[in-house]
């Protein structure tokens, strides 16, 4: 068993990114690790270098030709129409860059031995995984593959028996979802804003609706594994987020009793976040990982979508001082300050940051009432 959370990263997030214009065309593993040092919260000996998945690793969920053609792709700096077509790359938010294949095979990498190192018990964070709309024969979703499937498979290797996944990115987890619909080992629940891309279709005709997630037309055994599908409203905020969890979220997991919980921790659902329309603050994500992190004796935590560089960064390095049982400072100290002053970010949002996107790790919240449409997805999804 871990003596202490571990931490996954790579200096490969720090040279690579996704192309000129693309959403993850920013900054993110490589600031929350910079930012984590400068505030003495990352001791070498909690810090893991990633290895690169083998494809044979990979294969564990993807298709074999699919794998190749990323290899290829980025040995040949190029991919062709039939291959952009077929698998989805270079095409769809997925775009031709350097590290087509080395840079999502670090991500999965790290999950996969994060998922080892948690075989006996303990914790690790690898902010760099979280890839969940990842499909076994091509990419989607800016995923090339997904990590958050094969450390779970990993953990189903090892003998774990129950795995929960909770995914509060704002899009919805839908490749890890699709991986385990038939699996009674895995729930998977995922927090996303209703109506915004994948635009799962769940339960059939009746679209993207509350409890239902087990394919189309399948109503789910919740003595099984399965899905549980919260989508909220634009606008979702902080204490509709601690109402779900309080009211939906753990009653599912303690009726499942996991042996590991992977926490999928998306920083897109913030208010700050371009992607999305809702409105949370880093505070309540941290809830969800404190309300968590004791549900079972292996915890993985991943990391997701964020496309604003000082949300995520501030947000992540909140999430791995919290695991460590750190205080989260009311001013940073002069060097984390410096990590945060040195980030550019085009988009119109990055212009004119406010002050305390440089000063503090904790957004400023503030007390708002729950709506009913949140109150019926929490109903819904214990009905079914």
């Amino acid at each position: 068993m871990l003596d202490a959370p571990r931490f996954i990263g790579s200096e490969i997030y720090r040279r690579s990114r996704y192309g000129t214009g693309h959403p993850l065309a920013i900054p993110r593993v490589s600031t929350v690790i910079d930012l984590s040092r400068a505030l003495g919260w990352l001791p070498n000996d909690q810090y893991l270098d990633s290895p690169v998945a083998r494809p044979d690793e990979l294969a564990r969920f993807h298709d074999r030709d699919y794998i190749a053609a990323l290899v290829a792709a980025e040995s040949a700096q190029s991919v062709s129409r039939e291959r952009r077509r077929r698998y989805n790359i270079g095409c769809n938010g997925n775009p031709m860059f350097p590290e087509i294949f080395r840079r999502p095979a670090t991500a999965c990498g790290g999950s996969l031995l994060g998922a080892a190192l948690i075989r006996d018990g303990g914790t690790v964070y690898n902010p760099a995984g979280g890839t969940h709309h990842g499909r076994p024969d091509r990419a989607s979703g800016f995923c090339y593959f997904n990590d958050p499937a094969l450390a779970i498979l990993r953990l189903l290797d090892e003998g774990v028996g129950r795995i929960f996944y909770l995914d509060v990115d704002a899009h919805h987890g839908d490749g890890v979802q699709a991986a385990f619909a038939e699996d009674p080992r895995v729930l998977t629940v995922s927090i996303h804003e209703s109506g915004r891309w994948p635009m799962t279709t769940l339960g059939g005709a009746d679209g993207d609706k509350a409890g239902i997630g087990c394919g189309a037309g399948t109503v789910c055994d919740r003595a099984g594994g399965a899905a549980r599908n919260l989508p909220v409203p634009p606008g979702f905020h902080d204490d509709e987020m601690a109402f779900l969890l309080d009211e939906a979220v753990l009653p599912l997991a303690h009726a499942f009793a996991p042996e590991a919980v992977v926490l999928q921790g998306g920083a897109d659902a913030l208010d700050d976040d371009p992607q999305s329309k809702l409105a949370l603050t880093n505070r309540a994500l941290w809830r969800v990982v404190a309300a968590v992190r004791h549900l079972a004796p292996r915890l993985l935590v991943l990391g997701g979508g964020g496309y604003n560089p000082w949300s995520v960064a501030r947000c992540w390095t909140g999430v791995w001082g919290l695991l460590n049982g750190r205080e989260m400072p009311e001013r940073l100290l002069p060097e984390a300050e410096a990590v945060l002053r040195a980030l550019h970010w085009r988009h119109s949002k990055g212009r004119n940051p406010p002050e305390h996107w440089f000063t503090s790790l904790a957004d400023p919240t503030s007390r708002q009432p729950v709506r009913p449409e949140v109150r019926r997805v929490a109903a819904l999804v214990l009905q079914d």
